[in-house]
């Protein structure tokens, strides 16, 4: 049962976490163009669209600790500090993409919307240190996972 649920926790990360990274790491740099060609339609539509894959995404997430919670239990290592830590830049990651993330693509879409760019001008660059940030957890994770202390592989 072990292999069965550490293969669906990796397979759950790989299919949901990394459509979500890349679409939001996206983001800004789509935005700067729209700002270029106000009232470009396709332009707005491309914001749209990364911001739906971040969404649906996002959701999919959830899978991703869940899984990765039966794994732990499966191994036996649930109180380990590397799983801990891992669990904790988890729960950032997620934080920052549900609570700062998300809403600022969100905010940056109904303001081009109303006509308002005012707001959407300066939400490039803060965009894309969120979502630098948010890439950096989820590497920082990734990296604990597969570089874990005491682990078993040898490696």
């Amino acid at each position: 049962m072990t292999k069965l649920f550490l293969c669906l926790h990796v397979l759950a990360a790989v299919v949901a976490v990394g459509p979500v990274t890349v679409a939001a790491s996206m983001f800004p740099p789509a935005l700067r163009r729209a700002h270029h060609t106000p009232g470009d339609r396709e332009a707005v539509g491309t914001l749209r669209l990364l911001h739906r894959i971040c969404r649906v995404y996002a959701a999919v997430g959830a899978a991703v600790p869940v899984l990765g919670f039966a794994t732990a239990d499966a191994m036996g290592v649930l109180g380990s500090a590397w799983l801990i830590a891992s669990i904790v830049l988890t729960a950032a990651a997620a934080a920052v993409l549900a609570l700062l993330v998300l809403p600022a693509q969100s905010g940056v879409l109904d303001a081009l919307e109303d006509g308002a760019p005012g707001p959407a001008l300066r939400a490039p660059a803060r965009l894309a240190m969120l979502t630098g940030l948010f890439n950096l957890l989820w590497a920082t994770v990734t990296i604990l996972m597969i570089v874990r202390p005491g682990s078993t592989t040898g490696a």
